[in-house]
């Protein structure tokens, strides 16, 4: 078989989110006012008022809005001391103090809404905010694997091809990361090296695709079909070995011999 590939036709490609960040060596799988612990949401707290007040700015913010996290975030630091101090301990303090964390915690998402939505505002910075960082997705290789193509049958100009995952069954469809197959021909004796000179026919996520050849190709005339997986950015894999036939002169539907290109 001569060798070639097709790029997917008139069309020009997860990372997986870091999800734990370390602090104070243990492991934080949330963003900091999410936190199991009063005393991890206070700390964090404490640590991402710091870092606005410092230079509001290179997250998005203006210095008002650091100011007031700063004022809420010291809020919350004395109500929590107050609420597990012997002295001061008492369910109102306690009350306080959980009413001074959810205040913290609407301005922190708020906050962190601003700040993920900064593109110049870095994973690395929002791991030291003690947030999440952002997810972005990993590259998606294209298929691996050429599909089997059968010839069906042939009536007329309609020739009908049956694709399938040639790496296991011919019963079987489309492999694991595919989402259809491009389908080309080539009209002709011997079918060309070079890609851009076969004809692109259409993608199809069914085993079976039908090929309508032009009515002014006589009957007899020599015709070549293969395919190629894609997945779901429309990358495509190695082709198929080209299989050809020969269009019937009247609409009787016959069984065409096959040949398999060696």
């Amino acid at each position: 078989m001569k060798a070639f590939a097709f790029a997917r036709p008139g069309l020009s490609e997860l990372y997986i989110a870091l999800l734990f960040v370390a602090r104070k060596g243990n492991v934080m799988p949330q963003n900091f006012y999410s936190q199991g612990k009063d005393a991890d949401v206070v700390s964090g707290a404490t640590n991402f008022a710091s870092l606005l007040l410092a230079g509001a700015p290179q997250y998005g913010l203006n210095q008002q809005q650091a100011t007031l996290f700063g004022g809420l975030a010291t809020t919350l630091q004395n109500k929590y001391q107050q609420s597990i101090e012997p002295t001061t301990r008492s369910p109102v303090a306690v009350e306080a103090k959980n009413v001074a964390k959810l205040a913290m915690k609407k301005s922190a998402v708020n906050l962190a809404k601003i700040i993920l939505s900064t593109p110049s505002v870095t994973n690395d910075q929002l791991v030291a905010l003690g947030l999440m960082p952002r997810r972005s997705r990993s590259p998606v290789p294209p298929p691996t694997a050429q599909p089997g193509v059968d010839l069906v049958s042939v009536v007329g100009r309609a020739v009908t091809i049956h694709i399938h995952d040639s790496t296991t069954s011919a019963k079987r469809g489309k492999p694991a990361g595919t989402t259809a197959a491009f389908v080309y021909t080539f009209v002709g004796a011997n079918y060309p090296a070079d890609p851009s000179l076969w004809n692109f026919e259409g993608s199809t996520s069914k085993s079976k695709f039908d090929i309508t050849f032009a009515n002014t190709l006589p009957g007899g005339t020599q015709v070549w079909v293969c395919a190629a997986w894609i997945n779901a950015r429309q990358q495509s894999g190695p082709p198929s070995t080209p299989i050809t036939t020969y269009l019937q002169g009247g609409g009787v539907s016959t069984e065409s011999e096959l040949k398999i290109a060696a």
